[in-house]
């Protein structure tokens, strides 16, 4: 046997806590609102959502519950505040196939730590750490809070110098973000001068990319007279398109118009006639303005 033949034989007889966690395309499909689950992770700049555990993972030494946040002081992936809350960071951490099995490595970690501590480093999951979808508790709400800056990190009291200004900075850089009411995952953002609509879409890619392009061929794929559909980031499986809105509109003059774009796409995702080649050319013109986050 050959070298490379040994080393595959190897790799396929290896223990599962020694083999990499494999790739999955939707790692958060099954989770209560799986599009706040990419937004936390992809395109939210502060917010939080409490997360609670099953009874049989409470008895294996994990917390009843943890709270997910967006970023944590200083890049940490995780954080056992010294009042016993567990934090963990859905922007930072161990980047493995699976962000489901990521998160929970970064829970195993700040579960083990001793409070007041925080987790400055995570090992990557392997194919043996479970995943969110088996240690969440059945039925358990999911509610995802948009802040202003990030002072939900930890009391001040409980910051050294180095902490206390990354939070400062933190606070000062925060993108402005209102959270629209009309549709799921939708999120009214001001970057500079510029406002941008970012919609996290509960379909699969290539259904909301069908979706979408039948509306850009048709001419209905606009907010309002004054926006532009810019392209979309392809997230954990899902599509975000942005558009760029007036920076002048207010969220309430915004959301009436996502209740009636988002009828639209419904209409769209329950056609199942083949594109037309005008509809093609249109999810072409999309694609070619995709990108891949992560």
């Amino acid at each position: 046997m050959g070298k490379a033949s040994r080393k595959q034989g190897s790799r396929r007889g290896a223990p599962l806590a020694n083999r990499p966690a494999a790739y999955v395309a939707r790692p958060f499909e099954g989770l209560p609102s799986e599009t706040d689950w990419v937004a936390l992770r992809e395109i939210l700049p502060a917010a939080t959502a409490t997360v609670t555990l099953s009874a049989t993972a409470a008895s294996a030494g994990l917390p009843q519950s943890f709270v997910l946040a967006t970023v944590l002081p200083m890049a940490w992936p995780a954080l056992h505040r010294a009042d016993g809350l567990v934090m963990v960071s859905t922007q930072s951490g161990p980047v493995s196939g699976d962000a489901s099995r990521d998160l929970v490595m970064s829970l195993l970690a700040a579960s083990a730590a001793p409070e007041g501590e925080a987790v400055p480093v995570v090992a990557s999951a392997t194919a043996e750490t479970p995943r969110l979808q088996d240690l969440l508790a059945e039925g358990a709400d999911f509610e995802l809070t948009v802040h202003d800056g990030f002072d939900f990190w930890v009391a001040e009291a409980n910051l050294d110098d180095a902490a206390r200004e990354s939070l400062q900075a933190a606070n000062e850089s925060v993108i402005p973000t209102v959270v629209l009411g009309s549709r799921p995952s939708a999120y009214l953002q001001r970057i500079g001068e510029r406002s941008y609509l970012r919609w996290v879409l509960p379909h699969d890619e290539d259904v909301a990319l069908d979706a979408l392009a039948r509306l850009v061929a048709a001419g209905t794929h606009r907010l309002g007279e004054d926006d532009r559909l810019l392209g979309a980031f392809r997230a954990c499986g899902l599509l975000i398109p942005v558009w760029e809105v007036d920076p002048q509109a207010d969220p309430e003059a915004v959301d009436p118009a996502l209740a009636a774009l988002g009828e639209r796409l419904d209409a769209a995702v329950a056609t199942t006639a083949p594109l037309t080649g005008e509809e093609r050319r249109a999810r072409n013109g999309l694609q070619t303005r995709q990108v891949t986050l992560r």
